[in-house]
């Protein structure tokens, strides 16, 4: 099979620390045959540690010259709209990092771009085919806790300056960014690909923090503007009686609470959404609390055995490209969270509660995206 050729868009953190160490498990699939970064430096040092050959400091100039049939898009939230845009009008398909954009104009604009173009587009977080949430997936289909009508999420952004953070962390307190579009988001997708889409939204956004001081580092001294909302508390209306809180935030410390419980008339699910080795607690009413650990009872390809394995989506789309299956991580989706949150920070300004205009559809199988059907595994998830 010939290999898919992908082009790496932004060099960043998340591209060091996620995505490359990772690649090497498509390695027999695809390769990265250029990359385009902002600061060369960077650029080049990665480029070099990972056999990357061709190099731009001009994304744009990358797009016309490459032979690459897909991009990598790992930019910043506010660049997504502008850089997935002229992926895909240069005809590559895209696997974009979260927020698909900041807008639900924006991301209408690439959902109608992509399907005119015809190209395949990836839309993370890509938490709704991580193991756990597969696992967890498989618990509601198969009955084990009842009929569910609550769930409660949160989500930190972590109380800045951030210690020890190597980067600029400006980007992420802009506006257009913030608590709920760098973090809400993977609570949202978890819950919107267990519950399906939310069909009300009501909530209250604020702005608690007014800047901050970067106290290490080489950004050390820089003063932070927080120009994007802190504090985000929301109530979602999934229908049937089905109702969820989520809050997303950057002024919480810690916490003891389970990132995610979904509870059932019989029974009571908790999981962390992100870190892949996080267990999955279950309470039912005839067994109690019951801890199940990683590995998961369910057919899956051998991934990363600890914190988000981001890796997941980039397979994703090169499995679409190559079989022309259709993406589970769907921007109909992606298009749908963001409205969640444009439609809460709506409901808060205006006191009243708001109707969502464009849902999704496709549930969620608890089985990785090569259409492993869930009889080919037999075990018992209790």
């Amino acid at each position: 099979m010939t290999k898919i050729k992908l082009a790496l868009l932004g060099c960043g953190d998340v591209a060091q620390r996620d995505y490359l160490p990772e690649f090497h498990r498509l390695a027999d699939r695809a390769e990265i045959v250029a990359a385009a970064a902002r600061t060369p430096a960077r650029l080049h040092k990665l480029a070099d540690q990972y056999n990357i050959p061709h190099r731009y400091t001009d994304y744009r100039k990358m797009l016309a010259e490459t032979d690459a049939q897909a991009v990598i898009n790992l930019t910043p939230i506010q660049l997504h709209t502008e850089t997935t845009l002229a992926a895909l009008a240069a005809g590559k398909h895209v696997y974009s990092e979260k927020p698909v954009a900041p807008t639900v104009a924006e991301a209408i604009q690439i959902r109608d771009a992509a399907r005119r173009a015809g190209r395949v587009l990836v839309c993370a977080p890509c938490v709704r085919i991580f193991p756990q949430v597969r696992y967890v997936a498989r618990l509601i289909q198969e009955g084990v806790i009842g009929d569910i009508y609550a769930a409660r999420a949160h989500a930190f952004m972590g109380v800045p300056p951030w210690a020890g953070y190597p980067s600029d962390p400006s980007p992420f307190f802009a506006a257009d960014a913030g608590a709920a579009y760098d973090m809400g988001v993977y609570p949202l997708h978890a819950l919107t690909s267990l519950l399906g889409p939310v069909l009300r939204v009501s909530g209250f956004v604020e702005r608690a923090l007014d800047h901050f001081v970067i106290e290490d580092g080489p950004f050390a001294g820089k003063r932070v503007p927080v120009e994007s909302p802190d504090n985000w508390h929301m109530t979602l209306d999934f229908g049937g009686g089905r109702l969820a809180s989520l809050f997303a935030n950057s002024v919480a410390a810690a916490t003891r609470a389970p990132a995610v419980e979904i509870y059932g008339l019989r029974g009571t699910i908790a999981f962390d959404p992100i870190y892949v080795d996080s267990p999955v607690h279950l309470y039912t009413s005839d067994a109690g609390w019951q801890t199940m650990e990683p590995p998961f009872p369910i057919p899956s390809a051998q991934g990363r055995t600890s914190g988000p394995d981001h890796h997941l989506g980039v397979e994703h789309l090169v499995d679409c490209i190559q079989t022309g299956n259709e993406p589970l991580l769907s921007v109909d989706q992606a298009l749908h969270v963001v409205e969640v949150l444009e439609q809460t920070a709506a409901a808060a300004a205006s006191g009243q509660t708001q109707t969502l205009q464009h849902s999704f559809t496709g549930s969620l199988d608890p089985v990785h995206s090569r259409n492993i059907s869930v009889e080919q595994s037999n075990e018992n998830p209790t």
